[in-house]
């Protein structure tokens, strides 16, 4: 877990980065579960946009969340190339740029604060992993 800086500030940065990453961990560890083992017919009450969705790309949806997850937690706490937390924070954000956008398409622009929030997060977490590792 070594971080750059050893200062006070280095600290705080490496607090809010655990503290960050481990929400979105819990966050994006449920909803990858959820995309991987339930069928179409159990997501569909909480995940509208899977009606369409070929149930091929809703599962790697949710493996691209958990290699997130990993991303998040693993890198950083082996210190073995904790820069990749960082890099996994983006492709969190990437992701949710396009789950954003998916909504906007179907006309649920009002669904999308879940999304934004989700995306700033991980745009923080990135932010803060390439600060302490990048």
């Amino acid at each position: 877990m070594g971080a750059r800086s050893s200062s006070g500030q280095g600290v705080l940065v490496l607090v809010a980065y655990w503290v960050l990453a481990g929400l979105l961990a819990v966050f994006y560890a449920y909803s990858a579960v959820l995309k991987l083992v339930r069928s179409r017919e159990q997501l569909q009450p909480m995940m509208h946009w899977v009606e369409r969705a070929p149930m091929p790309a809703v599962r790697a949806i949710g493996a691209v969340e958990a290699l997130g997850v990993l991303g998040l937690l693993l890198p950083p706490s082996t210190d073995v190339a904790p820069v990749l937390a960082g890099w996994a924070a983006v492709g969190l954000v990437l992701l949710q740029i396009g789950a954003t956008t998916l909504h906007v398409v179907r006309g649920e622009a009002r669904q999308i604060g879940l999304n934004l929030g989700l995306l700033v997060g991980a745009a923080v977490a990135a932010v803060l992993a390439f600060r302490l590792w990048g």
